[in-house]
């Protein structure tokens, strides 16, 4: 097997290479295709991409690949990297400098290793499975808030915002009212990295993709927070829905969601 130790090396360095790519062609005129209707891409995450996988094909070439903007290269070996090259794609064609690089490892099912590099404040938050999460070295633990009025969210909303009434709408409105404040920064991996240093208490958000979630879940779960989906079950990479937070608020959030009507939007 492959070394744990070669990978974490390897994730640093190409999370942070593309990483610097973003930060460099921020400002630039951006070629912006809509996937959907307010669900864009630019000509930024596709480079990312593309120096990613370029990366793990030439050092993993074994290895499968699952990335947002291409079809999943699968393969037998029982490894396949999940990457986001640019979570924030909104933030960053509009030139708001709020987004990340998101690469988790998966191995044999499980979510091995995770990194979220933040360019612009050069912020890298890594964890491996059992070894604890780090921002640039340090260590990371969750908040010790442990009342949801004193809280600090997190959260986002789906692309079908428009057109289809489980949107987080109501959700977003019974948690206004029961925590101290909610921010809404368009990065689900930041979110959940936030989470994990203790900035933010709590984040949830709906119809999510693995490569939003993979790398953040195991960030937090290591930092000693808690994640599951809307109902308390275990999360999963495939789960579409999550609520993370420093544990010692999860049941308050979830009673909250639970007896929230989905399709409520009063």
């Amino acid at each position: 097997m492959e070394s744990y130790d070669g990978m974490i090396d390897f994730m640093e360095r190409t999370a942070r290479e593309a990483g610097s790519l973003l930060r460099d062609r921020l400002h630039d005129r951006h070629d912006v295709q809509y996937k959907g209707e307010i669900n864009i891409v630019t000509e930024a995450d596709r480079l990312s991409e593309e120096l990613i996988t370029g990366r793990i094909s030439e050092g993993f070439p074994r290895h499968g690949i699952m990335a947002e903007e291409s079809t999943e290269m699968k393969t037998d070996s029982g490894f396949r990297w999940i990457i986001d090259p640019l979570d924030g794609t909104t933030n960053y064609a509009h030139g708001y400098p709020v987004f990340a690089v998101s690469i988790a490892l998966e191995v044999d099912g499980t979510v091995m290793l995770g990194a979220v590099y933040n360019p612009m404040s050069e912020e890298y938050f890594m964890a491996a499975r059992g070894k604890g999460s780090f921002l640039n070295g340090r260590r990371l633990h969750v908040s010790t808030t442990d009342s949801l009025k004193r809280s600090l969210l997190a959260t986002g909303f789906p692309y079908d915002i428009r057109t289809d009434r489980n949107n987080n709408i109501n959700y977003f409105k019974a948690m206004a009212l029961s925590a101290q404040a909610i921010r809404r920064a368009g990065s689900a991996a930041l979110d959940l990295a936030f989470v994990a240093v203790g900035r933010f208490d709590g984040f949830w958000e709906l119809k999510l993709a693995p490569w939003d979630t993979a790398a953040g879940w195991l960030i937090l779960e290591e930092a000693g927070g808690v994640v599951t989906d809307l109902a308390g079950g275990a999360y999963q990479v495939y789960s579409p829905n999550i609520l993370a937070t420093n544990g010692l608020i999860h049941d308050e959030m979830l009673r909250i969601i639970t007896q929230t009507d989905p399709l409520d939007q009063a």
